[in-house]
């Protein structure tokens, strides 16, 4: 029996018809893009309280983590934790579908046609398949940015829709949507990077050194040995909370970025060097570029385990191991 670490996870297609390709394509879309819902959807709260920690909210900026959990409920409504929420599973969908799959086809062009292989082609193909997504699907985060930082009463959007009118016409046009796109893909690189990297990594001394404890066949494929969920899980945990951990600083300012005229600082956050400078020297490592991070802890850590778990869970429902 061979772990699944040990072979790709793309099945050999070469001798497949064109309809076949695609038929895996789709499935692969779906396992991403189902993967990134489930997990977005799980920590969606804590996602809403990071961004107006992140941002300085004027209407929570004295408040911690767990006050801020407390007093969104009280001051918009338990939906207000959920603020942003549809605009995100518009985006996460796509995006975790593009991750995911670009991932699978990046590792086997690194390894097959470009001779990087080992851990490093991990690390490599994830921070690629990460910018890939951050790409195709920026414009929705900005908007989702946007609508999670809105308190109750004072709106500037009402919508979606409304959001991406507005920021088209009062914020340059198409480069609007792209406001902050420069630190968030020098962000995701490492993010997406490490995150891969570290599950890919665990998963295969795991699959080799303790098959028995950990893994378990694959119900898709009973040759494929794959990890038990509840240490897919803990792989998953681990992954995101060391990327997270690297690149917390540039998401810090690559939400100051994209909230741009939202901020009534928005003057000192027009660069990725401007903004990272400007929180340093006004609130400092702790308060200022680290704010908010053990919300991303409680955050990443069942978000990145989520992720991997439902990707590997489709990954067998629709037959890609």
């Amino acid at each position: 029996m061979t772990s699944e670490a040990a072979v790709s996870t793309t099945p050999a297609i070469s001798s497949s018809t064109p309809a076949k390709r695609d038929y895996y394509w789709l499935r692969s879309f779906v396992a991403g893009g189902v993967a990134g819902c489930c997990a977005k959807t799980t920590i969606a709260p804590l996602d809403r309280v990071k961004i107006l920690l992140q941002a300085q909210s004027p209407h929570y900026k004295h408040l911690g983590v767990f006050s801020t959990l407390k007093a969104v409920p009280q001051k918009e409504g338990f939906l207000g934790l959920y603020k942003g929420n549809g605009a995100m599973m518009v985006r996460i969908f796509p995006y975790g579908a593009i991750q995911f799959m670009a991932f699978d086809n990046y590792k086997k062009l690194l390894s097959k046609q470009i001779g990087i292989s080992g851990h490093i082609h991990r690390l490599v193909a994830g921070s690629m398949a990460g910018m890939t997504a951050v790409i195709c699907t920026y414009p929705l985060d900005v908007v989702r940015a946007r609508l999670a930082f809105q308190v109750t009463g004072f709106h500037r959007y009402t919508g979606i829709a409304n959001a991406f009118h507005t920021i088209y016409l009062k914020e340059g046009g198409v480069r609007g949507f792209y406001r902050g796109l420069t630190p968030t893909l020098i962000g995701m690189a490492p993010y997406a990077g490490f995150s891969f990297f570290t599950f890919g990594t665990l998963k295969s001394l795991g699959l080799k050194h303790f098959p028995e404890l950990l893994g378990r066949p694959s119900s898709d494929n009973p040759d494929v040995l794959i990890l038990k969920p509840q240490v897919n899980l803990l792989c998953g945990g681990v992954a995101g909370a060391v990327a997270q951990t690297i690149s917390y600083p540039l998401d810090v300012a690559r939400r100051r970025m994209q909230l741009g005229s939202a901020l009534p600082d928005s003057d000192k956050c027009v660069s990725l060097k401007k903004t990272l400078a400007y929180v340093y020297t006004e609130y400092g490592i702790k308060k200022g570029l680290y704010r908010g991070l053990s919300l991303n802890y409680i955050r990443c850590v069942p978000s990145q385990a989520v992720a991997f778990t439902t990707y590997e869970f489709m990954k067998q429902f629709l037959h890609l191991n």
